[in-house]
């Protein structure tokens, strides 16, 4: 078997770009002190709005912003069913999710009488791949990182947008204060629905980017099912990363790696195609018990430091 290591990081690095944008919709809730479930069902509604968009108003530019005011109507519903309507956020999450699976099937076969994908109905449009100057021409980095798509240098830089949100304007400070302790963030001033909502709001465009990532450039039309894990896998990279922008990419690009390695070995090995579509989920179990572990050592270290000083007193 001989694999072309470089063309593998660069499918690794675009199929990282999903998981980065459900990571980031998913640790700006977070932060916020909501753990929203609901990315998955958020990503497949945008992922068909964005496609039935495009085709509608004749413009892939057109599905991009239909994927993205998607992505931020079905935060909303979440947000009124769990802040306004006081549902149990998990179970609405779930709900959601289950909604989403079911709904954009049917909604799929109002417009096309197929229930498996849009390609044959729909006319398909994609996002533009951009090829960096000067960094194109270097023979084993451009192929890399020049002629991704767009998205993808969008990802990078939502990144650094969203660590600057956090930790650099008053908005993010809220965020946080929220996430940390409501009761007093409410006593001081701050409107902890208010902050909710603006905070399902990011979550929703984020959202709508991963899903218009898949339906208009991973491939050009919308499937059943197509997130297929996506947004739980972005929970997980986020979570792992306990909440921080950058460490959220890295754990994402960690998942596309182990994607692209289930993608490559299915074109050159003769592997059950069962236990290979496994890759990318066991990679997500794996690293959540490493870091669970890291976690509790560094606590008991820490409560074993505390009890050593409170001794010698």
């Amino acid at each position: 078997m001989s694999i072309d290591w470089v063309a593998f990081i660069a499918d690794a690095i675009r199929m990282a770009t999903p998981l980065v944008f459900a990571a980031l919709a998913a640790l700006i809730t977070r932060q916020a002190g909501m753990f929203n479930m609901g990315v998955e069902g958020m990503i497949l509604c945008a992922a068909l709005g964005s496609v039935v968009f495009a085709h509608f108003g004749g413009s892939v530019w057109i599905g991009l912003l239909g994927g993205i005011l998607i992505g931020l109507v079905t935060g909303m519903i979440i947000a009124f069913s769990s802040l306004t309507g006081k549902t149990d956020l998990y179970l609405t999450c779930i709900a959601f999710n289950l909604m989403a699976a079911g709904g954009t099937v049917f909604v799929m076969y109002l417009l096309t009488g197929d229930k498996s994908s849009t390609a044959g109905s729909l006319r398909s449009y994609q996002l533009p791949n951009f090829d960096i100057p000067l960094i194109k021409d270097i023979p084993v980095l451009g192929r890399i990182i020049s002629g991704q798509s767009l998205l993808t240098y969008l990802a990078v830089l939502s990144v650094f947008l969203v660590w600057f949100l956090l930790k650099k304007t008053r908005i993010g400070l809220r965020i946080r204060a929220v996430g940390e302790n409501p009761s007093a963030a409410e006593s001081v001033g701050i409107s902890v629905p208010k902050i909710g909502y603006i905070s399902f709001a990011f979550c929703g465009v984020f959202a709508g980017l991963s899903g218009a990532f898949l339906s208009m450039s991973w491939v050009t039309f919308f499937m059943k099912n197509m997130v297929n894990g996506r947004g739980y896998i972005g929970l997980s990279a986020q979570n792992m990363a306990g909440g921080a922008p950058v460490g959220s990419a890295l754990a994402s690009l960690l998942f596309g790696f182990a994607d692209s390695l289930s993608i490559t070995l299915k074109n050159q090995t003769t592997f059950p195609t069962e236990f290979l579509n496994m890759i990318p989920y066991l990679a997500t179990i794996l690293a959540i018990i490493v870091t669970s572990i890291i976690a509790i050592n560094k606590k008991r270290r820490i409560e074993k430091g505390t009890a050593k000083v409170a001794a010698e007193k």
